[in-house]
């Protein structure tokens, strides 16, 4: 029996579409890139002419009313992901959203009730579960190399210590700034790893110079777990050669990794997954290990393990699809994350830790 192919309709094309969804579509051989909403396509941005044979949309609704449609992908501004996805659903198609699922845990919860009665699948791409070094460190903390964890840190800090008003993401709006934006990343990388935390403390600000924007650029949530903390810290004044990935301490050994995963530098450039060395990092760029040997520790170069890419993303969603296993990111686990940042900013508000119930 030939394998069914899906027929996939891209809601938006900008950096999302292009650099994160298009690419792995296209390299997912059960996908095939079918249609995209443009609303306004302009000389040399132009989705029809990037990519012929596509059928080119103005709006979601004619995207939706087409009934070749399978999968509709919504890689639009946060704002708009529950009243674009809530629409496909209940037009009956699945449906893939960009992170952040949505603004507010209660429009996430709705939209899992519409997809379960619609039967329809829906899942978050939260893409940096398939970071090499994550899944490096997932395998360590697999295999007990650093014993009892006792803290966790996951970063994403730069240093652009001048505020800007350039582009959507810096503006004042449902869904925006960086805890919605990086937080996201952060914090289910946590919860995917430990599952929920026990209370939560949150830090929103701006480290930015003359910001008057109300943009919050910068956070630190502490998610407080039985006998571990860890920290989700994004930060725009880092003046650092090397900025800090991950830092995990346990009772045998640490893992320290600096510089983000590459996917999205290469993806940036063109190239696409299955190419040689796609996500493959330089060696001067893996962690480290340190193990407790003798009473003493012992610091080595820790290779990643081999590349799964972002493309497992689709791959899992595609067999899915088929009936062969869950969506790669469950809606119900980015409602978490999504209720996580919600006690985060009330906890940064309020000057307290707050329980999770």
């Amino acid at each position: 029996m030939a394998t069914k192919i899906y027929n996939v309709g891209v809601i938006g094309f900008g950096l999302s579409a292009k650099v994160f969804h298009i690419p792995l579509i296209e390299v997912v051989t059960q996908f095939k890139l079918y249609a995209v909403v443009q609303r306004n396509p302009k000389p040399g941005d132009d989705a029809g002419k990037v990519h012929p044979g596509i059928k080119s949309y103005r709006s979601t609704e004619e995207l939706v009313q087409d009934p070749a449609v399978d999968l509709v992908v919504v890689t639009t501004t946060p704002e708009t992901h529950f009243s674009l996805t809530k629409l496909a659903l209940e037009s009956g198609k699945h449906v893939i959203v960009e992170k952040p699922f949505t603004p507010t845990s209660k429009e996430a919860d709705e939209l899992i009730e519409i997809a379960n009665l619609n039967q329809r699948l829906v899942a978050v791409y939260q893409n940096r579960r398939w970071d090499t070094d994550f899944l490096t460190l997932l395998n360590l903390i697999g295999k007990s190399s650093l014993g009892r964890i006792v803290e966790f840190e996951t970063h994403f800090d730069r240093h652009r210590p001048q505020a800007t008003t350039a582009g959507w993401k810096t503006g004042v709006r449902p869904g925006g700034g960086a805890i919605y934006d990086l937080g996201t990343h952060l914090i289910d990388q946590v919860v995917f790893t430990f599952g929920m935390p026990k209370r939560i403390t949150g830090f929103l600000g701006s480290q930015s110079e003359n910001n008057t924007t109300g943009y919050e650029d910068s956070f630190t949530v502490l998610l407080h777990y039985d006998g571990m903390l860890a920290t989700a810290k994004a930060a725009v004044v880092s003046p650092e050669v090397e900025q800090l990935r991950y830092w995990v301490r346990g009772d045998k050994g640490s893992y320290k990794k600096f510089y983000l995963d590459c996917q999205e530098d290469q993806l940036k450039t063109g190239r696409k997954p299955g190419e040689t060395g796609f996500g493959v990092e330089p060696e001067e760029r893996q962690g480290m290990l340190t193990k407790i040997e003798n009473g003493r520790p012992i610091k080595e170069a820790c290779p990643n393990v081999e590349p799964l890419t972002y493309s497992d993303f689709y791959s899992q969603f595609a067999k899915a699809l088929a009936g062969k296993g869950d969506v790669p990111v469950k809606a119900q686990e980015a409602a978490s994350v999504i209720r996580l940042i919600e006690l985060a900013k009330l906890s940064s508000a309020e000057g307290r830790t707050i329980d999770i119930i």
